[in-house]
């Protein structure tokens, strides 16, 4: 059984700072993309950042700048540092992880619990 955990969040005031880290554990033989997303009330989950295994990442528009995201391959743990937040970062993040549970299994995509992120103004 695979488990991702996250933890960091928090309540903040805009232009500060959080880190989120998320490790993965249990039953994993490989993880391919690791990835924040996030979803605030009333709107669609969105992707925050994404890196793949060999530390190639992706970031959204609106957090391209502020946002970094970094991953401990040896730990299976992803991490999101947050700087110069915004009011409008604030959301519930998932991390996520495409991974291999066994060498015979398909990969899939596992999700963390979420953890919640607020930015006052």
């Amino acid at each position: 059984q695979v488990q991702l955990v996250e933890s960091g969040g928090g309540l903040v005031q805009a232009g500060g700072s959080l880190r989120l880290s998320c490790a993965a554990s249990g039953s994993i033989f490989s993880i391919n993309a690791m990835g924040w997303y996030r979803q605030a009330p009333g709107k669609q989950r969105e992707l925050v950042a994404t890196i793949t295994s060999g530390g190639s990442t992706n970031y959204a528009d609106s957090v391209k700048g502020r946002f970094t995201i970094s991953r401990d391959n040896a730990k299976n743990t992803v991490y999101l540092q947050m700087n110069s937040l915004k009011p409008e970062d604030t959301a519930v993040y998932y991390c996520a992880a495409d991974l291999r549970p066994t060498a015979w299994a398909k990969i899939g995509r596992y999700w963390g619990q979420g953890t919640q992120v607020t930015v006052s103004s």
